[in-house]
């Protein structure tokens, strides 16, 4: 008998009671998926709803994902679900994809930032289907940390995120995908589209399906999702986006610059590095890198660099989903545009 193991399973059944415990009661959990740590709430308790946008400060008109443990409690979120939807589900869920349905009349205005449409996924992570299934109830589960800051894809991200805040830590160990979900737009039998990239890709859709379209119509183009806005997944430390080929060229540029700057780059570090710059290899598998992306970003602000500046991939896949997140994470309001550069 393995003591240890026995006691390591009792341990987890025991934070298995208390997340669950503590949703059913309106409190938050940090709860665990496989793309990236979520600041889970009873979707079916409004005043926990509202206590999630105010943890996060994260604004009313930004909607949320409902989280569910299988397809048939998902569609009980939606007014109504076609054939490509149910196609997608079967294919990929459990897993790293969001569908966009019409809003059934119980689910919040809040949950859905006032939309008449709702955001739902069925989590592939272990422990987070083991609570919603104990729960009995879908969760709204956004990235857990501070809005438009970097998405948390370990423990200790979250505690730096809410050090002092009534937040259930459930730890699961870091995400295995590491960038948010795919999200499809199924509200119209017949057109598809892709509002978010991820890691399940074009191509994985098209493999389910055989035709994913662009957004054509005006309410296509109009549906807010989470993590569409132009500046998101921030870190603290300016972001600049480097082409592989211009590399070289920017590190000359900027070696007499007085900026701190973490350079994340494939290949070996270069002979003469600047003396105020730093180099990390990057993955050149994309896959892994998305996994390990955010964490990059956070090590840039625990290390107190003034800049990240980061080669970007190149191919389609899910070197989709890194380049958007990289220039959302870029992107900088006017008043505080270029201020590194």
């Amino acid at each position: 008998m393995n003591i240890d193991s026995d006691r390591q399973r009792q341990s987890l059944q025991q934070q298995l009671r208390r997340a669950v415990d503590r949703l059913r009661a309106g409190r938050l959990v940090a709860l665990p998926t496989e793309t990236v740590y979520g600041l889970a709430a009873d979707a079916t308790n409004a005043q926990a709803v509202e206590q999630v946008f105010l943890t996060k400060g994260r604004p009313a008109d930004h909607p949320l994902i409902v989280h569910c443990h299988a397809t048939e409690q998902a569609w009980q979120c939606a007014a109504s679900v076609g054939v490509n939807a149910r196609r997608l589900a079967a294919a990929f869920w459990p897993g790293p994809l969001t569908l966009v349905l019409p809003r059934a009349d119980w689910v919040f205005p809040a949950i859905t930032g006032g939309q008449d449409s709702v955001a739902v996924r069925v989590p592939g992570h272990e422990l987070a289907r083991s609570v919603l299934e104990r729960l009995g109830r879908p969760v709204v589960a956004p990235s857990a940390n501070r809005f438009g800051r970097v998405s948390p894809t370990c423990a200790a991200h979250v505690r730096a995120e809410f050090p002092d805040g009534d937040v259930f830590m459930l730890d699961g160990g870091p995400c295995e995908v590491g960038i948010e979900s795919t999200i499809v737009d199924c509200r119209h039998p017949t057109d598809i589209a892709i509002l978010r990239p991820g890691r399940i890709t074009t191509v994985d859709l098209l493999g389910a399906l055989g035709t994913v379209s662009k957004p054509r119509s005006e309410d296509a183009q109009t549906v807010r999702v989470s993590g569409n806005l132009k500046s998101h997944y921030s870190p603290q430390a300016d972001v600049v986006l480097l082409d592989s080929s211009r590399i070289s060229q920017w590190l000359d540029e900027h070696a007499a610059d007085a900026f701190t700057t973490l350079v994340i780059a494939c290949g070996g570090e270069p002979r003469n590095l600047p003396t105020r710059m730093r180099w990390h290899k990057k993955p050149t598998d994309e896959t892994e890198f998305a996994r390990v992306m955010y964490a990059l970003l956070r090590l840039a602000d625990e290390q107190r660099f003034d800049r990240v500046a980061i080669e970007l991939p190149t191919g389609d896949g899910v070197g989709l989903a890194i380049r958007d997140r990289l220039t959302r994470a870029a992107h900088r309001d006017a008043d505080t545009s270029g201020a590194k550069e």
